[in-house]
C-alpha cells in the first residue's frame, strides 16, 4: 500500500518521495482520508506512529490551490521542539509547495517572528504562550485560518496551557476544520474536545500503553546508589542512543556533569537553558556527537530522534501517562527498545500504577550491592518480582514468561563492576 492512494498533488508528492516514505503508517491509513473530506478529527495515537504527516499533508493538500500570504492553517504544540520538528516536516513536505511556515515561540526575538510574519505565512506552527503574545499586540491574525491543529493535547494540559488555548480559540473562525491529536484524554482533553470538534472522526491506533516492541525492566536502588547503577548499566549494556530522564532540571544537569566527568558523551536539556543551548543538545544528540541525553520531561514529547535504543527513568515519572510519553522515545516504527527504570522505596504507588498498564511486559532486574528499596531485602520472589515491592503491586501485573527473546541487557552486580568502555570523546 502507498502513498498514491490519497491523490496527492505531485508536488507534495514529490516531498514523500524525498523522505523515503513509501507506505502510510496506520495513523496515516486511519487519518488522511476523512481530514481530506474536510471532517473534524481527533487522533489518539502514541508518539513515533507517524501522527506528523497525518495531518501536514492533507493541510497542504487544501492550501496548495487558494490565495498565498495570510494564515490559513495554524499548529499549536506544546513544546518548541515540538514546534521546530512540524515546522521542519511541513517544509519537507511542501518543499515544491510555495507554502510559507512560520514557527512561533518564546525564549527567542518577538521581533524576528513579526518580520516573518509581515513578510507572509500561509502556515503558523506556534506555542500557546507566544502566540497568544502576538495575537494580543495584533501582530498575527488569525481570521481567515481554515485548519486548526492541537498536537500533543493531554501535554498541554499537563504545562497549563489550556486557558490559553481557549482565549486563542476566540480569535478564530467558526467554520474552521478542527483536528486534536493527543496520546492520552484525560477528563480535561475530553471536555475540550466536546467543546470545539464538530461531530469528528474518531482515529485510534494501537493503545496508550507504550509499544509492543519495547521491554520493561524496574530496578530496586537506593536514592544515593543511582549513579553507580547508572553508570554500570551503561558499561553492561550494548545500546544506540540512550535518553535519561530526571525529575528535576538541577538533578539533570547534575547526572550529565557527573557522566561527561566519567568519560561519557553526555548533554543535559531542561528549561533553564536558553533556546540555542536546547537545539545545540538535541542536535549533538540526533547527529551521535552526544550519546546519551539526560532530560527531564520537557524532551518526552518535543524531540523526534531514530536510533534511541534505552530509554532510563533515573527518576520514576510521576504518572502512568507520563511513563508512556517518556518510553514513546524508543520502540519507534517497529523497532525494538528497552525502558529502564530506577525505583526507590517512595515508589510504591506509582510503580503500581505503570504495572497496570504494563501487566506481564512487567520484569524487575537485581542490582547487586546496592541496596534497594529500605524496607528489606530484594531477593527476586518466586513470581520473578522483587519480594519487598510484590505487595504494591497489582495481581493483573503477575509477570508471565515473555515470548520474544531476552533484553539485551542483564542484572547487574556493581561489586564485580569491570572497567567501562566509552567511546572516545570528539575532537
Amino acid at each position: 500500500m502507498s502513498f498514491d492512494r490519497f491523490n496527492l498533488d505531485p508536488k507534495i508528492m514529490s516531498g514523500v518521495r524525498a523522505l523515503g516514505y513509501t507506505s502510510p503508517t496506520p495513523i496515516q491509513l486511519d487519518s488522511i482520508p476523512p481530514i481530506m473530506e474536510g471532517n473534524d478529527v481527533m487522533g489518539l495515537a502514541q508518539t513515533g506512529t507517524g501522527k506528523t504527516a497525518a495531518f501536514v499533508l492533507p493541510i497542504l493538500q487544501r492550501l496548495l490551490p487558494g490565495p498565498r500570504g495570510r494564515v490559513r492553517a495554524l499548529v499549536i504544540a506544546p513544546t518548541r521542539e515540538l514546534t521546530e520538528q512540524t515546522n521542519k516536516a511541513i517544509g519537507q513536505l511542501g518543499r515544491k509547495t510555495g507554502l510559507a511556515c512560520v514557527s512561533v515561540y518564546g525564549g527567542v526575538s518577538m521581533q524576528t517572528q513579526v518580520n516573518a510574519l509581515r513578510r507572509g505565512a500561509d502556515i503558523v506552527c506556534a506555542c500557546p504562550g507566544r502566540l497568544l503574545d502576538h495575537v494580543r499586540r495584533g501582530t498575527i491574525n488569525l481570521s481567515k485560518v481554515e485548519v486548526l491543529v492541537l498536537d500533543e493535547a493531554d501535554h498541554m494540559f499537563d504545562m497549563g496551557f489550556l486557558p490559553d488555548i481557549r482565549a486563542i480559540l476566540k480569535h478564530l473562525p467558526a467554520g474552521r476544520q478542527t483536528l486534536l491529536f493527543s496520546a492520552t484524554m484525560p477528563a480535561e482533553i475530553n471536555t475540550l474536545a466536546r467543546d470545539i470538534l464538530r461531530t469528528p472522526i474518531r482515529v485510534q491506533v494501537g493503545h496508550t500503553a507504550p509499544a509492543e516492541t519495547v521491554s520493561h525492566t524496574f530496578y530496586p536502588v537506593d536514592m544515593t546508589s543511582k549513579n553507580a547503577l547508572l553508570q554500570n548499566i551503561l558499561d553492561t549494556t550494548e545500546t544506540g542512543l540512550v535518553l535519561v530522564f530526571t525529575r528535576t532540571k538541577q538533578r539533570s544537569k547534575r547526572v550529565a556533569q557527573h557522566l561527561e566527568a566519567s568519560g561519557y558523551n553526555a548533554a543535559a536539556l531542561h528549561g533553564n537553558l536558553s533556546q540555542n543551548n536546547r537545539q545545540k543538545a538535541i542536535q549533538g544528540f540526533r547527529d551521535g556527537r552526544f550519546k546519551i541525553l539526560v532530560a527531564t520531561d520537557i524532551a518526552a514529547r518535543g524531540i523526534d530522534v531514530c536510533g534511541v535504543s534505552h530509554v532510563i527513568n533515573y527518576d520514576i515519572p510521576a504518572t502512568a501517562d507520563a511513563y508512556t510519553h517518556r518510553i514513546g522515545r524508543t520502540g519507534r516504527a517497529c523497532a525494538t527498545g528497552d525502558a529502564i527504570t530506577f525505583v526507590s522505596g517512595e515508589d510504591r504507588g506509582l510503580v503500581s500504577q505503570i504495572a497496570r498498564v504494563l501487566g506481564s511486559k512487567l520484569k524487575y532486574g537485581a542490582a547487586k550491592g546496592l541496596g534497594g528499596a529500605p524496607d528489606g531485602p530484594q531477593r527476586p520472589s518466586s513470581s520473578g518480582r522483587p519480594a519487598s515491592l510484590r505487595a504494591a503491586m497489582p495481581a493483573a501485573a503477575t509477570p508471565k514468561p515473555r515470548s520474544h527473546p531476552a533484553s539485551r541487557y542483564r542484572p547487574v552486580d556493581v561489586s564485580q563492576r569491570r572497567p567501562f568502555h566509552r567511546a572516545a570523546k570528539p575532537a
